[in-house]
This record gives C-alpha cells, sequence and structure tokens, in this order.
C-alpha cells in the first residue's frame, strides 16, 4: 500500500486517478482548490479510506501544509501526482501574456511548487515517485497551441531533470503525455482565440478515451517503471511518427495550421 497526494483532484484525470490509487488499496490525500480542510472521506467504490484538502498549487503556503500533513499523518510519502492544470493556448499574435503568465503559473510552476516541497522529504527517505501530468502537447507541438505546448514541454523537461538529480537517492521521476480524452479540463480554458477554443474543445469532447482508461494506464506505466508515459495509442503513434518520419509531421501540423486560420483569422480575434 502507497502513500499519495493527487492534485486537481476535485474532477477530471485527477479524480479517476485518485479513485484508481484507492481501488488498489492506497491511502490519498485528494488535494484541490475547490475543497476546504482535510477531512475523512469513504469512497464506496474504492476499499480505503481518502482524505481531502484544499491546495491552490500557486500557493507556497498551501503546499507546506500539505506537508506537514503528509508528515504528520503518513509520516512520509510514496507517490506525489501533479495533476493539476488549466486549458488556454492561442495563436502568438492572439493570445495575450497575460494567459501566458496564467499558464505558467500553474500548469509549470504548480509543479515546480510540488516537486521543491516533498523533493527533501524524497531525499531522506531515500525513496518516492514524483508523477508530473503533462501532455502530448509537451512533445508534439499543434499550431495555435504555443503557450500551452511551450509550458508542457517545460514540465517534461522538468521531470526528465528531476530522474537525473534524485536517481542516485533512490526516487524515481514519471511525466504522463496524454493526447486528448473526455474531461472539464475545458471548463477552465480562457483566451482570446476563439477559433483555437472550438477547434480543441471538438477534439476533447468527441475523443473516444476516457478519463478512467488514462488513469489506468497511468498506474500500470508507473508500476512498470516508465519515465515518460503516454498513456493511448493517439500518444504514442503522434509522437512516433514525429522521431520517424518528421517530415510527414510537420505537414500534417502545417496543414492544421492553415485549417485554423480558415476558421477565423488572427487579427479577428
Amino acid at each position: 500500500m502507497s502513500r499519495v497526494l493527487v492534485t486537481g483532484a476535485a474532477s477530471g484525470l485527477g479524480e479517476a486517478l485518485t479513485r484508481a490509487f484507492r481501488q488498489r488499496g492506497d491511502e490519498v490525500l485528494a488535494t484541490d482548490v475547490a475543497y476546504g480542510v482535510a477531512v475523512p472521506r469513504v469512497d464506496r467504490r474504492a476499499s480505503s479510506t481518502s482524505e481531502e484538502m484544499r491546495l491552490d498549487v500557486t500557493s507556497v503556503e498551501d503546499w507546506e501544509r500539505a506537508l506537514a500533513w503528509v508528515e504528520q499523518h503518513w509520516g512520509g510519502l510514496d507517490v506525489l501526482v501533479n495533476n493539476a492544470g488549466v486549458a488556454g493556448g492561442g495563436r502568438i499574435d492572439v493570445a495575450g501574456i497575460d494567459e501566458w503568465q496564467w499558464l505558467v503559473e500553474i500548469n509549470l510552476l504548480g509543479a515546480v511548487r510540488g516537486c521543491r516541497t516533498f523533493t527533501p522529504l524524497f531525499k531522506r527517505q531515500r525513496s518516492g515517485r514524483t508523477v508530473n501530468v503533462a501532455s502530448l502537447a509537451g512533445l508534439v507541438h499543434p499550431a495555435g497551441m504555443a503557450s500551452y505546448n511551450a509550458v508542457k514541454a517545460g514540465v517534461v523537461a522538468l521531470t526528465e531533470t528531476l530522474g537525473h538529480e534524485l536517481a542516485s537517492y533512490g526516487v524515481t521521476a514519471h511525466v504522463v503525455c496524454p493526447s486528448y480524452f473526455r474531461t472539464n479540463l475545458m471548463s477552465s480554458l480562457r483566451g482570446a482565440d476563439r477559433a483555437l477554443a472550438t477547434v480543441v474543445t471538438h477534439l476533447v469532447e468527441t475523443s473516444p478515451l476516457t478519463a478512467d482508461q488514462i488513469a489506468s494506464a497511468v498506474l500500470d506505466g508507473i508500476e512498470a517503471g516508465h519515465e515518460m508515459i503516454l498513456p493511448d495509442p493517439m500518444a504514442r503513434a503522434a509522437y512516433d511518427q514525429k522521431l520517424h518520419d518528421r517530415a510527414a509531421h510537420d505537414a500534417q501540423l502545417r496543414r492544421q495550421a492553415a485549417r485554423l486560420d480558415e476558421l477565423g483569422a488572427p487579427d479577428s480575434g
């Protein structure tokens, strides 16, 4: 049985991951900006009791409170899942710097804060797993999503770096890079580029994949020791094409860019 902390656990992939960990009997501290103070909660679909705690990933104080709770109640942590994130993007001449800053603050620096908070504990334990949820967008970079792509690529780089830094301590780092799957992530979408919003929302809503399917594949990947987890066939195929047929990959993404411009010229917002 593992002791697990999941951020962004109130909905979407975070909720599915929390449920998957519980169902295998793990202790889970489910955290989210939507929660209040930590309280015991029993999930009837799972075999273990969980806790919930408010955690705003942009708040150092919230992270410190989560660390104190883990040390007091569990005496340590086995798995940190930095899942919390928001949706955004937009063509470079449409998306404002405020949109970039919002994505960086939550999607990248949120994970950085989590890693900085719990790495000293993992080092003392000489064990632990950090799981950072990025996106296929961190590896494959479609047009209209420069800010989201850059931030998720940053999460990939962060995770790979931690894997090197912490290997001698017996600590592993895993990055999760799914393609589109059905979730409520788009409810957090901000941005001036409405054409991009239309395209991405359609891809999410029509995906055949569920959050529970992605969560199951993530747990399998962690247990298998995969440092990069591509949890669905679409993600694996897209990344494989980029690695092995770059010309076809680039041509496909440039056609997508042209279609995006057909939906809405950049100067029209």
